[in-house]
């Protein structure tokens, strides 16, 4: 999964940061009024559309967003307060 998620080196520290972190995903999708499908918001980050597929996959399973199937495509959805 690493070529999916690229990441950059942090020249101080030496360590691994992520390239796209998941607040530009969550960002995205509220800036696109709150849902949207997988290449608007890979659009809006500046990301390949397998690496926003996969950061809103692992978004969804930790509980951030939801999605839900619109003909073939999926629609990202911030999760609403009550399902919080």
């Amino acid at each position: 999964m690493d070529e999916l998620m690229p990441k950059d080196r942090d020249e101080e520290t030496g360590k691994y940061t992520e390239r796209y972190p998941a607040k530009d995903f969550l960002s995205a999708i509220d800036s696109l009024n709150g849902a949207a499908g997988t290449q608007e918001i890979a659009d809006d980050v500046g990301c390949a559309y397998r690496t926003a597929y996969a950061k809103l996959t692992e978004l969804e399973e930790g509980g951030k967003i939801t999605s839900r199937k619109v003909g073939n495509a999926k629609l990202w959805q911030l999760k609403s307060s009550e399902e919080s």
